[in-house]
């Protein structure tokens, strides 16, 4: 139990890290000079001291809103899969809790952006449903047909089966439901091709526009949110498709852990700065792409048995 609740303050210890260090790696790459790792702290350090302002227009929607999206994200923690040998885990939830409380932060995070009654926040709130609803179709598909092929559709047993016995005779489903699954990290987080996360510029941003009227602590928590959403991503992501390092001793395995998520970032980061922001009706293309991926997983996997 001890490593249990130790994996969740890890993950949430170094969640605001990750994504600092994906945009020191962009920084480098780009021949500039990078920020701190610890720049996600300083940012939420300073928001806290920020004067907190509500709209007029604003409703109690906005004071509860931040609140209600960090708490499923919270809850998901969890659930994720154990990343050492013998530690506690949530045996029966599957795709369709995740997704759900997935789906249920961005709808909070969507109403929030409604309730500000400006022009920004509904552009934003509409863009998001529209890239959810592609979106949340394909995740259900990808974590299905990957616990099919773990032999259990419970997220954290398929982990520690996939981690125990890895399918090799299925390594092209396998593959497909990576490439499905890493196109959803990429739309569900905010980053480039689909949204890009450093801009404010009104015919670009998505998630931006629905957080542009908050301050202070209700955007420290949005941010907190956004942090934790991407390492809950990237750990699935760790588990499920680079399933090794799980039978090491228990210190060792975390470390392993915690490196396959700096990898997962440096691949985001590597991505960002070598693709451009997609146009908005261009985005169905590319989350059309994971949807087709998740079916010929499962279509491999069920009629050619690979």
């Amino acid at each position: 139990m001890i490593y249990y609740f130790g994996t969740i303050f890890v993950l949430v210890l170094i969640a605001p890290i990750l994504l600092s260090y994906i945009k020191a790696t962009k920084m480098l790459l780009l021949f500039k000079r990078p920020i701190s790792l610890l720049q996600g702290y300083r940012n939420f350090s300073k928001l806290l001291q920020k004067e907190t302002i509500i709209s007029e227009e604003s409703s109690a929607v906005t004071r509860w809103a931040p609140f209600l999206v960090l708490s499923p994200l919270l809850v998901i923690l969890f659930f994720l899969p154990p990343v050492t040998q013998g530690a506690y885990y949530v045996s029966f939830v599957d795709a369709f809790t995740i997704t759900g409380l997935i789906s249920l932060s961005t709808f909070f995070l969507m109403l929030l952006g409604l309730d500000s009654a400006s022009a920004f926040g509904g552009m934003g709130s509409s863009r998001e449903s529209f890239i959810a609803a592609l979106v949340e179709p394909a995740m259900v598909l990808t974590i299905f047909s990957v616990s099919l092929m773990a032999g259990n559709l419970g997220i954290g047993q398929a982990g520690v089966n996939l981690a125990e016995h890895f399918p090799k005779e299925h390594m092209a489903s396998f593959l497909f439901a990576g490439i499905s699954f890493f196109i959803l990290l990429i739309a569900e987080n905010g980053r480039i091709p689909v949204d890009n996360p450093e801009t404010h510029l009104e015919l670009t941003m998505v998630h931006e526009a629905m957080i542009l009227d908050l301050t202070g602590v209700y955007l420290a928590i949005i941010e907190s949110a956004a942090s934790i959403k991407f390492v809950i991503f990237a750990s699935l992501f760790a588990s499920l498709f680079i399933p090794f390092g799980y039978g090491l001793i228990a210190p060792l395995a975390i470390g392993v852990f915690i490196l396959k998520l700096f990898l997962i970032a440096t691949l985001v980061a590597i991505l960002e700065v070598n693709t451009a922001k997609l146009r908005l009706f261009k985005i169905p293309n590319l989350l059309g792409l994971s949807i087709v991926f998740a079916f010929l997983s499962l279509i491999t996997f069920y009629v050619l048995g690979a």
